[in-house]
């Protein structure tokens, strides 16, 4: 496994990872179904260009659209669970950008107003994104959006607005536009879209102070009292979080480097924040209300924060440049310890929600839920990214003893992680929202590829032929997941790349095995 590639853990990225995967199953690589230029979870953004220049044209590309139908979709937005999990904006002052930028404009205030555009723009484009509310019959239902024209309506008023001399409210509205776009290419699996936004956004973090500011109840209040400035300071820092957590699972995805370090950034969660999240998980799951981020101070966010603080010290701890030249004894080291701290976190989740360390369908988890998902999954990929570090250790390359049996009950753990994460997808089918596979395709893609790669190391073990099964098993949840997204046809093309690719997982783990038999049969 050490010709793996670090993070994505795919083999057919590096040249000898391809002579590899050749020797282990004694097959040619179809090139084109593994598609070594990237990621299988990763996608191109295909975007029509055409309406957009003939709007340039009339010189209606930065119109707006009819204010009732912000307010729908802000209005709509405030009432979904996704304002707990995605807090892009607060209603507050989003209502005062509405009513800024209905407002007659300001002879010098063309950077401004582009920033005001933009936000505008970049939230309808997110909102274009919402599937469904919690309550129907109690959100307003707004008239659709055209989710890809308004992000490139957005995106094509970045450059303005960079120009501009930053202020409070202008870095804030392309705090929140970059946001808002990294969000938007998250779901739709354009990730290096994703990275490059999120950069821009981390950068406008870092000149507003979000990443040190403390979230003291003095200065961020929890309810809508307080005065203006702190109302902003408390999204600021809120943005900073969300930021955080999309950027961990970014920069794993992907394998870039992290803007948001423990070096750089105060990383002190927002007060009463663990002891809040489970207890809004549960009145949203038994009661089905949503929480109120107005009522009880922070919002879900994607994950639990700490979750995400562990991910950003393994990949900084593993993976970075000056991780990559460590010894053996180092590697193992601080994989003991970020297995530690994954445990420790793991045993402070209340139990109704507590991931357990493996799972199977002898072990059911009776509160199933998106909520539970998206925290097993995580779990899961926590314990994948630390353990499946140990295939860097030279002696274990090398088949060398001493550090030999740590180093394979570490890949066991990290193997076992993945097995669970397909198991557990598969008995939570039924609870997963329609329309999110770009964000979920990660968690079993990775899961896939980390079984295939043991399979092939170790083809003779009987756990290799369960395994198989489990490919073929997961091979069919794809499909069923690939049959409740909504298509465009750029996207059924791609989709059809990563069954394609799935395919040939599979088929070549079976060929491993059978060529591993065939010699033992000699």
């Amino acid at each position: 496994m050490s010709v793996v590639s670090q993070l994505t853990g795919i083999p057919f990225l590096l040249p000898e990872g391809q002579e590899w995967v050749q020797s282990r199953t004694g097959q040619k690589l179809d090139v084109e179904k593994l598609s070594p230029t990237r990621p299988p979870w990763e996608k191109q953004r295909a975007l029509n260009t055409c309406a957009m220049y003939s709007d340039l044209q009339t010189g209606a590309i930065f119109d707006l659209p009819d204010r009732t139908v912000v307010e729908l979709h802000l209005e709509r937005y405030r009432l979904s669970l996704i304002q707990s999990i995605f807090p892009i904006v607060d209603k507050e002052l989003f209502q005062e950008t509405i009513d800024a930028v209905y407002q007659q404009p300001q002879p010098d205030s063309c950077y401004v107003e582009s920033s005001l555009r933009a936000c505008i723009f970049a939230f309808l484009a997110f909102s274009s994104l919402i599937m469904e509310p919690c309550h129907e019959g109690i959100a307003p239902q707004p008239p659709p959006v055209d989710g890809e024209k308004y992000f490139m309506k957005a995106h094509l008023l970045i450059p303005q607005i960079l120009q501009g001399t930053p202020t409070l409210d202008g870095v804030q509205a392309i705090a929140s536009l970059s946001l808002n776009q990294a969000l938007y290419e998250l779901f739709t699996g354009s990730l290096q879209s994703a990275n490059y936004f999120g950069t821009l956004v981390a950068r406008m973090l870092f000149m507003l102070g979000a990443h040190t500011s403390l979230p003291d109840e003095t200065e961020y209040p929890k309810t809508t009292a307080g005065d203006h400035r702190s109302r902003v300071q408390r999204q600021l820092r809120i943005i900073f979080w969300l930021c955080f957590t999309v950027e961990k699972d970014v920069c794993i995805r992907i394998g870039q480097p992290q803007m948001f370090t423990d070096e750089n950034c105060d990383l002190t969660l927002p007060t009463g924040y663990v002891e809040q999240l489970y207890e809004d998980i549960k009145v949203h799951h038994f009661a089905k209300e949503i929480p109120r981020t107005e009522i009880t101070g922070y919002p879900l966010f994607p994950v639990d924060l700490r979750l995400s603080i562990i991910k950003s010290r393994a990949y900084s701890t593993l993976y970075s440049f000056k991780a990559l030249k460590k010894t053996d004894a180092e590697i193992l080291k601080d994989i003991r310890e970020l297995d530690d701290e994954l445990e420790r976190w793991r045993m402070s989740i209340p139990l109704e929600w507590r991931p357990t360390l493996s799972f199977s369908h002898e072990t059911p988890d009776p509160n199933v839920s998106m909520h539970s998902v998206m925290l097993r999954l995580n779990y899961h990929l926590c314990m994948t990214i630390i353990h499946q570090a140990s295939s860097r250790c030279k002696s274990w390359a090398k088949g060398q003893g001493g550090v030999m049996d740590g180093v394979s009950s570490s890949l066991a753990l990290s193997v076992e992680a993945s097995r669970s994460t397909l198991l557990y997808i598969e008995a939570a089918e039924h609870v997963l929202v329609d329309g999110i596979f770009w964000t979920l395709i990660f968690y079993p893609m990775s899961a896939l590829l980390a079984i295939f790669c043991n399979i092939l190391q170790n083809p003779s073990d009987p756990q290799a032929t369960k395994d198989v099964r489990l490919l073929r098993t997961a091979t069919g949840m794809m499909e069923r997941l690939f049959s409740r997204q909504p298509f465009a046809v750029a996207e059924i093309v791609h989709i059809k790349l990563v069954a394609d690719f799935v395919s040939e997982l599979y088929r070549l783990a079976t060929c491993a095995i059978e060529k591993a038999w065939n010699e033992r049969s000699r």
